[in-house]
């Protein structure tokens, strides 16, 4: 450990809609699994959140905004006031940490199963996911979805806007509009999971139609400044296959660049594509990237310090970094001083529930020996 503070604009303050950030880095939405069967927050999300308020931005875990969006068992949910109760309890504890959160709205789309929602799940088009999928019991072969009909589209954008409301009276600052990583919103965007042949399919310009639609729902109901998307372009996790990556993406940020939106979020971003730079060059507002760090291998030493580095100087505004928050509450110190790092410990406690891989990573101060206390000199 150097304890000699690194010189990086990661550490500048920035400003985000109204919002003044004291550093550039984000938290990630992180999936844990750790609300009630009904999707309402714990106390213990309380507790992790607020270790790692010292975030510039968290953008807290993908929520479903209604009952057949839920993707996995003990995923949280927006949309009762059951959920806006038990979220309070968490923005609470993070604003007494002078923390800031966003939250992420995600429905899964073909990502569920009947036994963890109750309901057939609903997509674009009847192609099922493939590969199997947690539930209660156990991994499941996936489902069929069902086809979407106008009239589910209609309510399940209207969803999207009750559950921005909700989340803005549960303390959020803002949402997230999720239409990355293979879940419903990209659903619609990608060739090898939208086959219709009405509006909302055929061209990019149908295929992004659904998107579009939701965003501006949440922005008119929350206001734009409030609302930011995030989008995966080249992603394949959950069997996605976009087949047309360099299309549709540009006329997705085409059509939304001129809303006001608090931000766009790119998944793995990587500086030298000339997609992320004609993204840059035509988004006009705050641009999050979460760099290229690889998935269930080692954290590199530095955090993925270098690497948001390297984005920064390409255009990007603010940070986004996942395991390394997940696995060092107080990781933007730890960064700031070039301190080492928690190693991210078993992948499955990630997902399992309890205190274990969730809120017992220590702090620096906590890792520190403690002094021992010189015995008394007798008299």
């Amino acid at each position: 450990m150097t304890n000699t503070p690194v010189e990086s604009s990661l550490f500048e303050p920035a400003r985000l809609g109204p919002l003044q950030l004291p550093n550039r880095l984000v938290m990630a939405p992180l999936t844990r699994n750790r609300a009630a069967a009904d999707g309402v927050p714990q106390p213990i999300m309380a507790t992790y959140y607020a270790q790692r308020a010292s975030a510039g931005l968290i953008i807290a875990e993908a929520t479903t905004p209604n009952v057949v969006g839920q993707t996995y068992p003990n995923i949280p949910a927006i949309h009762d006031k059951a959920h806006v109760a038990g979220w309070r309890r968490v923005t609470d504890a993070v604003r007494a940490a002078d923390g800031r959160m966003f939250l992420q709205l995600q429905h899964g789309g073909r990502v569920g199963h009947p036994d963890n929602s109750g309901l057939t799940p609903v997509a674009p088009s009847p192609v099922p996911l493939p590969e199997t999928i947690h539930t209660p019991s156990g991994r499941q072969a996936s489902v069929v979805p069902r086809e979407m009909t106008i009239a589910d589209i209609r309510s399940t954008v209207a969803d999207f806007a009750t559950a921005a409301r909700n989340a803005i009276h549960a303390g959020f600052e803002g949402v997230e509009v999720h239409a990355a990583n293979g879940h419903l919103l990209h659903q619609f965007l990608a060739k090898g999971t939208n086959h219709r042949n009405d509006a909302y399919g055929g061209p990019v310009s149908g295929r992004i139609r659904f998107v579009v639609e939701v965003v501006q729902a949440v922005a008119d109901a929350i206001g734009p400044e409030r609302v930011g998307l995030r989008i995966s372009p080249g992603i394949t996790v959950n069997g996605i296959e976009e087949g047309d990556t360099e299309s549709i993406y540009p006329a997705l940020v085409g059509a939304l660049a001129d809303t006001g939106l608090a931000y766009l979020h790119i998944v793995f971003a990587d500086p030298d594509q000339p997609l992320f730079q004609d993204i840059r060059k035509a988004w006009p507002g705050t641009l999050i990237a979460n760099p290229v760090l690889g998935w269930g291998g080692p954290l590199p030493a530095d955090g993925g310090r270098h690497a948001g580095e390297r984005l920064l100087a390409a255009g990007a505004d603010l940070i986004a970094l996942g395991r390394a928050f997940l696995a060092n509450p107080d990781l933007v110190e730890r960064l700031r001083i070039g301190a080492p790092l928690n190693p991210v410990r078993d992948k499955y406690a990630m997902y399992t529930g309890g205190e274990t891989g969730y809120t017992d990573y220590p702090t620096l101060a906590a890792s520190r020996p403690r002094p021992e206390t010189p015995e008394p000199i007798g008299l």
